[in-house]
This record gives C-alpha cells, structure tokens and sequence, in this order.
C-alpha cells in the first residue's frame, strides 16, 4: 500500500492546491525549463531558509553537523546506487569535471574522446587537455546528440585513456545508454566519465559501469545553483589526485599544518575547504524530493509528457529532435523547429505569455525552441503552451 504521508505524482496533478504549494512557481506562469535553471519548490527554499535562520543564532558550521553531511551523502548514494564514500560534494558540474580532467595523468601518445557538440562545460576541461599533448579525439553522430556504443567504439583503440559524454544531449534529448557503453569502455580498460545533470533528478541514472559521474542541482534535481555532487569510483581515488589543497581535504589535526601532504581516504578528498552549506541544505532537501516521489515515476510521467507534446507539435507542423528515439534514449527534452519560423519571435511572444522555455542553437546557427517540463506541470499547462503555437 502506498505510504499517505509520501508526496505523489497523482496527488500533485490532482490537488492544484498541493501542486501551487509545493511549486509556487505555478501560480504565476508555466514553466517549461528545467533543463535550464530551474524554480525552487517550496520545501527546498524553506530548508535554505530555514538553515539561514539558524545561522542567525551562531557559528554557521555548527548549524550544519557533521551528521547531515552523512545523511546527504547517503541520499546521493542511494540515488546513484554508489557507496557514500564515493560522493564529494563539489559545487557547478563545470568544477567537477575539469577536477577530473586536470588530476589524471596521461602518458605520451595516449588519447581522449568526447563529443564537440555538448555541453561546453563538458567539452572544455576535455579540450585543454591537448596542451599536455595529449589527442582529443571528436566523436561524429548521425544526428545532434546521437550518440550509440557503436559510435563510441568506433573512435577508441588500445591508446584511448577515457571516454567523456553526457548522460543526456542539451538540445536533442537524446539520451545515451550508460550502461552498454559503459561496460564495453570497462572490457576495454578505458575510462569513462560523465555529465549526468541532465538526467539526475529525471531519469534512473546509476554508477555501476561508470568511474567519474559530475552533476549539479539546479536543473532535473529542483536543487539551488553550485550544489552539485561529483562520484569518484573508490578504486580510483587514489589515481585522481585533488587539484586543489585546503583545510578539509588534507590532514591537518587541530587545525596544525603537518610537515607532509596526507588527503582524506574517501571522497572528501576533493573538498578543499568550507562548504556551500546554503547550497547543501538545498541540495539534500531536493534529493530526499526526488527519492520520496520516486525516479522511476517521475521518468515515466515525463516520457508521457514528451510524447503527448511531440504528437502535438508536429500538428502545428513543426518538426522535433529525436521525436522518434525509443523509451530508452527519450528524456524530459523536446526541441522542435519549422524552417522559416522566426523561433526567436515565437519564444519571445511565450514568455509574454508567461511562459517559460529555452531558446537554444546549434554549431550550424539553426535556433530550436526547447522544453523540458517536469512532473509537476499539468496538460493544463501543456494546452497553454500549445495554444500559443
């Protein structure tokens, strides 16, 4: 029987009374941007807030014990299926990966491959890498964002270091299978590490075939900007030395500099000094959010969503990224476009509306209007949007 203390799916299309409390958000516009920055929902600005008023009552640490980081790295554990000792609390996604990129060593000869047309937070850190000599290899797609094992495979040989990809493509929503190219990277001895932010808080996104996984809150995750979480797989930390050195991160007894460098035996080890704690409040009270309504549900509902929208806007006659990928490689994503629209008009004339989506272009100039709406959007809502059109 389902627990009735646990907020739900149901309940919060159901209850617009519940749904406007939990999201404020939806009391003033409808908004279809989360793949972007997302609102708070109530309860995670109410923990912040609620930490900002302890704060007022003394030391700022003090307020933030040491038990609660266990409990937030427990929750992103639980979330990854990963071992807490595994997860360092490392603010923007951009952060964690260049900690990545800049703590491996790479031997002469040795070489990388990422995907040119992601992210740039994800293809920066990758591309600097060249100054050590090292080869950065650019994947080649069918289409934006369309990335299979096959793909990948076809790039890497017996000097390829490590793979770097996103867990789901910005503006196409393809989203990538983990685990097939994952396990086949492992049978190769070669590294893979990925941009989950995404897919975490939306999709099952999960560290069994995967070495470095970066993410930050303020997307998928309902979380505050900077808070994010960066998976270290345990056997690799000591292969990933921390590009940056602090009070937390080394030994330092009483607060003594010791005569050597000794770091932390687990994840914190690339937490160099004092936290965000405003961010981490906000970061555990979004991941105890996600795990109470539930990943899988919260995938399913925005598989349904994006296929009612696709079928939608193709009436209008417009045409959407990857509107045919199978269950499996479909996100919170839907990016459509019709030759001759003036997309820039039309998103300016949605947020007239009050309502709220991207405008995202490609390396080619071509603009795309993307959505990317939650769990707790209606079909309401969705009728609103699609009314515009």
């Amino acid at each position: 029987m389902t627990d009735p203390h646990l907020l739900t799916i149901s309940e919060i299309l159901s209850n617009e009374a519940t749904r406007v409390h939990e999201f404020p958000v939806a009391r003033d516009r409808v908004f279809l941007a989360h793949a972007a920055v997302c609102p708070l929902p109530f309860r995670i600005a109410s923990a912040v807030q609620e930490y900002a008023e302890k704060c007022t009552r003394g030391d700022q640490e003090e307020q933030f014990p040491a038990s609660e980081f266990q409990k937030l790295r427990g929750l992103a554990a639980r979330l990854l299926s990963a071992r807490a000792d595994e997860i360092a609390l490392v603010g923007p996604t951009s952060l964690a990966l260049s900690f990545i990129a800049g703590g491996l060593s790479f031997r002469k000869n040795e070489n990388i491959v990422i995907y040119q047309d992601d992210y740039p937070s994800n293809v920066y850190p990758w591309m600097a890498l060249s100054k050590q000599g090292v080869e950065v290899r650019l994947l080649n797609t069918r289409e934006l964002g369309e990335i299979r094992a096959v793909d990948v495979l076809g790039q890497v040989d017996e000097q390829t270091r490590l793979v770097a990809l996103a867990s789901c493509h910005f503006i196409s929503g393809y989203r990538i299978d983990l685990n097939a190219i994952g396990k086949a990277l492992r049978q190769r001895n070669i590294l893979f590490c990925v941009d989950a932010i995404q897919t975490l808080g939306a999709f099952p996104t999960t560290v069994e075939n995967i070495d470095f996984l970066a993410a930050d809150s303020h997307k998928w995750l309902l979380g505050p900007s900077a808070a994010g979480i960066l998976y270290v797989r345990k056997d690799l930390q000591e292969r990933l030395p921390p590009m940056v050195y602090g009070w937390h991160n080394v030994r330092c007894p009483n607060f003594v500099a010791q005569g050597e460098i000794v770091f932390r035996g687990d994840a914190r080890r690339y937490e160099a000094g004092s936290h965000n704690l405003f961010g981490l409040a906000g970061l555990k009270a979004c991941l105890e959010l996600v795990l109470e309504v539930g990943i899988e549900n919260i995938a399913a509902e925005l598989l349904r969503k994006r296929a009612f929208l696709v079928s939608a806007i193709h009436e209008k006659g417009y045409t959407v990224l990857q509107a045919d990928a199978p269950s499996n490689n479909a996100s919170g994503i839907a990016s459509f476009f019709r030759t001759g629209a003036d997309l820039t008009e039309l998103h300016t004339r949605l947020s007239a509306a009050r309502i709220t989506t991207s405008l995202r272009t490609d390396r080619c100039g071509k603009r795309y209007i993307r959505l990317s709406p939650h769990f707790y959007n209606t079909d309401a809502e969705l009728g609103r949007f699609l009314d515009c059109l």
